[in-house]
Parts: structure tokens; sequence; C-alpha cells
């Protein structure tokens, strides 16, 4: 198992924190070799960690905590377009720490804010693993769990919210909890805009999908925009791995050999051998 070590980075400020300079995200490190980049989702990263993939991958590991999560600066709102932030958030922590080139890897809004680098600095990064990625704007099928999130996150039980508690503090996390509820409820009423700037089409980083059949925050053909946008990314749907296949006890050996196995392609496409054919 590699071990993570605990660290604080100042940057010049964050959008997702306007008015605040500078100040320090919190992350975790671990590893050796090349760098691969964990993006957490909108509950943070200790709810869905890569436990397997860190203790079976041979990568350097770097994972940020977002402004608003875990040990990083607390805030009570999220902004219009809060993935697009986080993006430039994220942008800055690299360049701090000298990561070049790295391997990103996205869950959920941490896929929607792969996806935004990769369209803003495709020579910036080797590839993407997006996970439980998110399309459509509009999601009928989730406008409970969203509602529930902004108006009453102690409603999914103690186990969920000792574990947010956890990772969040026991004064904070329904803070930020409620803010990404009210977030994707105002997402969910601007339908036409687009994650993306309608520049999917314009993805030439390579990409693997990892999603679960089952995902119920996926909304039917929501996946058919890569499918036709993004012809050379390679799709890989997980049965029972549900929002998180990568933390899902049944599924998560399956998920890091399926990494394992992108991450084997990209090295060949990246050594001298390939490069001179």
């Amino acid at each position: 198992m590699t071990n993570l070590a605990s660290f604080k980075l100042a940057i010049d400020g964050s959008l997702l924190l306007p008015g605040t300079r500078p100040l320090e995200l919190h992350y975790q490190e671990g590893g050796r070799g090349a760098p691969l980049v964990l993006l957490h989702g909108g509950w943070g990263y200790g709810f869905y960690p890569h436990d397997d993939a860190i203790a079976r991958l041979d990568r350097r590991f770097l994972i940020p905590d977002r402004t608003g999560y875990g040990g990083s600066p607390h805030i009570a709102e999220l902004p219009p377009k809060f993935h697009v932030a986080a993006a430039i958030e994220t942008e800055k922590f690299l360049d701090k720490l000298g990561i070049e080139r790295p391997v990103l890897w996205g869950h959920s809004d941490g896929a929607v804010i792969a996806t935004i680098l990769a369209l803003r600095h495709p020579d910036q990064y080797e590839g993407i693993i997006v996970e439980a990625i998110h399309l459509d704007r509009e999601k009928p099928r989730s406008r409970a769990f969203f509602l529930q999130m902004q108006n009453d996150p102690d409603a999914f039980g103690e186990r969920v919210t000792r574990k947010l508690a956890e990772e969040h503090g026991e004064d904070y996390w329904r803070t930020i909890i409620r803010a990404a509820g009210r977030a994707w409820v105002d997402i969910a009423a601007t339908p036409k805009e687009d994650f993306y700037e309608h520049r999917l089409h314009e993805l030439r980083v390579p990409m693997l999908v990892v999603h679960g059949a089952d995902d119920p925050r996926t909304e039917p053909g929501e996946l058919d925009r890569i499918r036709r946008e993004v012809p050379a990314a390679r799709i890989e749907m997980i049965e029972g791995g549900g929002h998180s296949p990568h933390s899902t006890r049944a599924t998560a050996a399956q998920v890091t050999a399926i990494v394992g196995s992108f991450l084997d392609s990209l090295s060949a496409r990246s050594s001298p051998r390939s490069m001179t054919r």
C-alpha cells in the first residue's frame, strides 16, 4: 500500500474564493513515477477514495482538495460555473508544483473539471480518465437527490453524514454539501448552457471513460454525446459500479486493471520507438 503524506500549498488565490489572496490548498501525495492527479467529486475525496488504485498502480499520486473541501479553505457558496473556476485553480496547483504532463483522473464533478482542463491546454496532459462524467445539465432523475443535498443533507443517514463530517468537519460539512446541491439545482435551470462551451468535439487528449452501468446520476443516453463527439475515446461500462466504480468493493479491482491498461497505452504512445514509426 502506498503511503500518502499531507501537505499545504500556497497559491495566489482562487475563483472559488474570490477576494482572498493568497490561500493554502491541502493535498496528499504518495508513490513514485509519472504523475497521476486525482480530482474528486462533489462530496470530496474521502467519500470515494482510490485505495485500490493507489495500492496497485506504479504512479506518483497527487490528490488536491479543491477550495471548499477537506483541508482546503472553507466557502459558503460555489460560484456560477464553478467547474471552470476549479479547473483554473487546478492549473495553478500543478504549475506551482511544477507537474508536467500528468494524467488526470476525475470523478463526477472532477471528471467535468478534467475535461475542461484538457480542452483549455491539451498539450499539458498525457491523458484523462473521466469517471461518472456529466454531460447533461438538466438531470430529472437526480433532482430529488440535489434538493436533498440543498435542503436536508442529514437525511442521507448516519453512515453518510459521519463520513462527510470526518473529512470536512462537524461544523462545516453541511455548508459545502448544501452549496453543492444549490449549484446543481442552478445548473439544471440552464439546460442550454454547456459544461464544455460546445467544444467537446475538439478534445484531442487521449480519453478513458469509466462509467457505472447503473450510475443513478446518469440520464438515459447521456454518454451518447461522447460516443458521437469523441469517437476515439475508450468507453468502459462497469456493471454494478454505481456512481463510483473505482471505490465500490465489487468493481474496484476491475477499474484499476482498466486504468492500468490505459496508462500502459499512453506510455507506449510516448516511447521513443513509437514516436519514430
